[in-house]
């Protein structure tokens, strides 16, 4: 199965006549790539991919989609089926340069659920409205997903490439287990990602201001790791009138009240430690390396310093978490029930003994009465900042906004990046996007009427194509 294809090389041209043309050649192209970039997420939008978990999802209508533009450019994309429906789109452009070793750039296809009632546009009409593009999935993420069309088929049309070689991915089931999408990818076709060591995928590379008017670009450099658990509660059942010191509810509901409440200790891995130091210099905070490494060293005072905006990329990384959020037990009043279950969304910092504190602080909070497993665990990510490819993502964000300072950082949950990692791959959090102040971009996350800029896709797509033609 031939996934890998050539964009060519043009022909230079010569004389000042040509010379001309090729600038708005260029120009021209510049802009039909960011119409495209907005008419793809506009497009991919309409397209219904909601993931409501359990296998229930379709991506493929919006893998032939991504598809048939990917073959439109002189590409030969692949489709991948991993259940009747569940599609992957891989295809990969050869760079100029066979020795350099390859980058990923996955986005996902699927979104999470919208109620329609309660937003103030319909979430999958992909309407264009103001300068913004409406819908589920603007941010998250079939405005990357458009970005990377829109690229491809710029390099299609102008005849030139990256200088490594790309495999575009596009997965099913990031919304869910993924083991329909990049973890079956990985399984199946890790030939596909034949020598990747990088990566980029969501979520970073989006304006942040400050209260006091500066802006930076933060670009995930590691992802806390996932631990989804099972809480099972045993009693006696009986009478709801009677009293029963072995009420399984009872001893279910103060288990999660002890886990909800419990204050994990702060931990600085590399990531964050970097994150700080960086988000210090930019907003006019000072940290140095003998402050952070002093064993008073008070992180949540100094966080709390911060201006609240930088605040929030380190607060919740600065922990393990565990945050009840299922509950199911009973069928009738009257009736004590003798089994009660629940489901706790844990997440784990990167590094030595971080899982297991965070599995002895589960079996202390727990107690003797409620068992407690893994419905579903993947491993926190770390990768470094104080490497070329990480520089090449700042050069391009500072390239398209001067002035603006780039800072890495860790994102509190998990993407696609801990499947591709199974591989060796380093991955990054990079979906450029230029926003306005005020412009809500974690709380539109699997919110109500998520929206996404016309002109911070432009901005994204042009940021992308320069990353990606220059990165080595």
């Amino acid at each position: 199965m031939e996934t890998t294809t050539s964009t060519g090389t043009g022909a230079a041209s010569t004389g000042a006549g040509s010379a001309s043309a090729a600038a708005t050649s260029a120009s021209t192209n510049s802009v039909l790539r960011g119409e495209e970039a907005v008419r793809f997420t506009s497009e991919l939008i309409r397209i219904d991919t909601t993931n409501r978990g359990g296998g229930d999802c379709r991506e493929r209508p919006a893998a032939e989609y991504a598809a048939e533009r990917l073959a439109e450019a002189g590409l030969s994309p692949v489709v991948l089926e991993s259940a009747p429906g569940r599609a992957n789109v891989v295809t990969r452009i050869r760079g100029s340069e066979p020795g350099l070793p390859a980058l990923l750039v996955h986005g996902h296809l699927d979104v999470v659920p919208a109620e329609a009632a309660d937003w103030t546009v319909p979430p999958f009409s992909g309407e264009i409205r103001d300068g913004v593009v409406w819908g589920r999935g603007a941010l998250d993420m079939k405005g990357m997903d458009a970005m990377m069309l829109a690229v491809a088929r710029a390099w299609g049309r102008e005849g030139r490439g990256p200088r490594r070689d790309v495999v575009l991915c596009f997965t099913a089931d990031e919304e869910d287990s993924a083991e329909a999408g990049a973890d079956w990818l990985v399984k199946q076709h890790a030939d596909l990602f034949e020598g990747c060591t990088e990566a980029i995928g969501e979520s970073g590379g989006y304006t942040v201001h400050t209260a006091a008017g500066q802006r930076f670009y933060p670009v995930a450099a590691g992802e806390r790791g996932t631990g989804w658990l099972r809480l099972t509660a045993r009693g006696t059942a009986g009478h709801g009138s009677k009293p029963n010191p072995a009420n399984a509810v009872t001893r279910l509901s103060a288990a999660m009240a002890r886990i909800g409440s419990y204050r994990w200790p702060a931990r600085i891995t590399p990531t964050v430690r970097a994150s700080l130091l960086a988000l210090g210099a930019a907003t006019g905070v000072p940290l140095t390396e003998r402050e952070l490494d002093d064993p008073g060293f008070d992180v949540d005072a100094y966080v709390a310093r911060l201006d609240p905006a930088a605040a929030r990329l380190v607060a919740g990384t600065l922990r393990n978490s565990a945050n009840p959020t299922v509950l199911r037990a009973g069928y009738k009043t009257n009736v004590i029930p003798g089994l009660a279950e629940g489901e706790v969304d844990g997440r784990t910092l990167p590094g030595p003994g971080l899982a297991a504190e965070f599995e002895a602080a589960l079996d202390e909070l727990t107690g003797p009465d409620v068992e407690w497993s893994y419905r579903q665990q993947s491993p926190a990510l770390t990768a470094p900042v104080d490497v070329p490819v990480f520089a090449a993502m700042a050069a391009a964000l500072r390239a398209h906004d001067p002035g603006a300072d780039v800072v890495p950082f860790s994102m509190t949950g998990g993407t696609d990046a801990k499947q591709f990692s199974e591989l060796g791959v380093q991955a990054y959090g990079f979906s450029p996007l230029r926003l306005p102040p005020g412009f809500d971009f974690q709380g539109l996350f699997h919110g109500v009427d998520e929206r996404v800029p016309a002109d911070a896709l432009v901005f994204g797509a042009a940021v992308l194509d320069d990353f990606l033609s220059t990165t080595s």
